[in-house]
This record gives structure tokens, sequence and C-alpha cells, in this order.
């Protein structure tokens, strides 16, 4: 997998999540996002034909939490699987973190939201 192609297209896919949090269900301008969405999805299935990218609940169970000592745990970088890596750092631009890795409570964070994310983009499929 293209490394920049993957960073452009979670880019894509974080402007058009945040954008579409913003909208009323069934908004018009939501139409609009909803198709970017599916061809960033289309796209992601055409990379990963070989091997499907874990789902929300199995990158939750698989991604260990490793104790800091600062005495904060921490979520290292290099054991989160693409696309998830990639999608985690594009939704934590700007978030503190140490050499090592990130915040374990960032990444929890990021899991929930995701889940919360996916459930909007889910209604507003049904009401566009």
């Amino acid at each position: 997998m293209d490394q920049e192609k993957l960073r452009y297209r979670e880019i894509s896919r974080r402007k058009a999540l945040w954008r579409l949090a913003s909208l009323e269900l069934g908004s018009p301008e939501a139409v609009t996002l909803l198709a970017i969405l599916d061809n960033l999805s289309i796209e992601e299935r055409g990379d990963y034909e070989q091997a499907t990218p874990l789902t929300l609940e199995e990158v939750r169970c698989r991604v260990p939490i490793s104790h800091h000592s600062s005495g904060k745990e921490i979520v290292r970088e290099y054991e989160i699987p693409e696309p998830w890596r990639e999608r985690f750092i594009q939704a934590s631009i700007g978030s503190t973190r140490f050499v090592e890795g990130f915040y374990a409570e960032d990444w929890n964070k990021f899991l929930n939201e995701w889940d919360t994310e996916m459930r909007l983009l889910n209604a507003h499929r049904t009401t566009s």
C-alpha cells in the first residue's frame, strides 16, 4: 500500500466525516459527502483485496496498550495496523504524545469516536 495514497485518502475521509457531523440528518449537502466517503471505501477495498483491514472491534482487541515510564499507558505507533494507524494519526493531528507512542486514552477515545461517526454515517445514509 502506497503510504502517500493512504495518507491522502484518510485526510479526505477525516474532512468528510467532520463536515458530515455538522449537518442535520437529511441535509442535501450530505449526499455529496456520502458519495465521497463511498468512493473512498471502494478505493480502500481495492487496495486490500488480499487481506481485509481489521474491523473496529478487531483492532480494539489486537492493539496492545503498554505502560510508559511516566506512569501513563501508551499505544506504540508501529503496533497499530494500517489503515487504522493513518486514520488515528489524521484524527489526532496536534495531539501531544510520547516519542515511544500515543497516549492510550487518546487511542481509546478515537476508537469510540470512530464508532459514533460510523453510526452517524449510517443514519445519514438512511435519510438521504
